[in-house]
């Protein structure tokens, strides 16, 4: 009787013991697949700018989360094997990508979207876990069990507050058009600083737009002014720890402030000291040559190598061709009116060199720079989608996991 207890509870004791080990092998791979989906599908999503290379560049962000040169790729199974590479025992396919135009596209995998229209990833992921115990039964005798790991990344409801986006705020030309605020999608504007009284300068092409700059100076910490003029015309409104929430965002149906040093003036004066650094913090997103009137102010100088310029800093009139990494890419807070800068809306923008090739002009005494206008294209870095009284039907979002 002791033998065929024995031999009846010798599977029943594998079987727990494969359970206890196995069956927690497998969730933990299962997880740290799921893990490595949804950091490659965030990365992907973000570069989704409305541009024909848009999938390409989502592509390599999301296969840059696996690079383990430094040791810190995505792995599995006790983080000892690179996502989509395997080993010896166990096989793992490379990731696959998918996007969209619609989250519902995305979850029923219909209807492929390019570049130019997508705006959500699909990641999929399949891996081999190892088994132990499970092996000496039949249906574990590979010694492995085939898992898969899905996630879908994309865009966002609208933001009602927008943070990190750049710092010069306009008026619309049309409060009734909650689609576009009087703006045309594809065509060329002069933005230049507000000023009175006056006649200010003419626009350089296009339309001229006024513009003034939004308050994110942070007196607490040791950038000097100028400085963080320039980082925020390089790469937008400082975040935390730099700056506290009221600087680092713009709230939709709250008042944004001026920037004390860059309040408007009579036209005759030009723009000021406070306006040049911010527009040399644009050029750095163009060109890492500095432009005179920047290379002659020290602290700027120091700051202009910590920006690489755009790598498609070409004039375009056609922003589907664009095929730079997005640092040209702006999101401005749309404003009921330049006296009250109540915000109604963010838009976004294509920062242009000159016509003839030049860099925009740090020193123009109108403070004036080229955009084209592309309405809604790119992901916004941070935000929130709740606010006061908020319900935008149309706007940036961010990018958040779906599924």
């Amino acid at each position: 009787m002791s033998i065929q207890f024995l031999l009846i509870l010798v599977p029943v004791i594998l079987g727990t013991m494969g359970f206890a080990l196995d069956l927690g092998r497998i969730y933990l791979v299962r997880g740290e697949l799921n893990q490595a989906a949804s950091a490659m599908a965030l990365a992907a999503a973000a570069q989704l700018n409305g541009s024909i290379g848009a999938t390409t560049l989502a592509t390599a962000a999301g296969d840059a989360t696996l690079n383990d040169s430094l040791g810190d790729g995505n792995k599995y199974n006790f983080g000892s094997i690179v996502v989509g590479q395997g080993d010896a025992l166990l096989a793992a396919n490379a990731p696959s990508y998918s996007f969209f135009a619609s989250l519902a596209d995305a979850q029923t995998g219909s209807a492929i979207a390019d570049g130019v229209t997508a705006h959500y990833v699909a990641v999929n992921l399949t891996a081999e876990a190892p088994l132990l115990f499970w092996s000496l039964f039949s249906f574990g005798q590979s010694r492995k069990a085939p898992l898969a790991a899905a996630a879908i990344a994309g865009l966002s409801a609208p933001l009602c507050t927008a943070c990190g986006i750049e710092p010069f705020a306009i008026a619309a030309p049309d409060l009734t058009d909650s689609l576009n605020f009087g703006l045309t999608v594809g065509n060329l504007y002069t933005l230049g600083f507000q000023c009175a009284p006056g006649a200010p300068a003419g626009p350089l092409v296009g339309t001229r737009l006024p513009y003034v700059v939004v308050n994110g100076y942070n007196t607490g910490i040791a950038e000097l002014e100028d400085q963080q003029l320039f980082q925020t015309g390089a790469q937008g409104l400082l975040p935390a720890p730099y700056s506290s929430t009221t600087l680092a965002c713009a709230a939709v149906n709250s008042a944004q402030t001026l920037w004390a040093s860059a309040t408007p003036g009579p036209c005759a004066a030009g723009a000021n000291a406070s306006v040049t650094a911010a527009l040399c913090g644009l050029s750095s997103r163009l060109t890492t040559t500095q432009p005179a009137v920047c290379q002659n102010n020290n602290d700027l100088t120091n700051l202009a190598s910590a920006y690489p310029a755009d790598s498609d800093p070409a004039y375009l009139t056609d922003y589907t061709t664009y095929q730079g990494n997005s640092r040209r890419v702006m999101t401005l807070p749309i404003v009921d009116a330049i006296s009250t800068l109540g915000v109604v809306g963010f838009r976004q923008f294509l920062l242009e060199p000159n016509p003839d090739g030049s860099v925009n002009n740090p020193a123009d005494a109108g403070g004036r720079f080229i955009v084209l206008y592309l309405g809604v294209v790119a992901p916004v870095r941070q935000g929130r989608i709740d606010g006061p009284a908020c319900a935008l039907t149309s706007g940036p979002g961010k990018v958040v996991l779906h599924q």
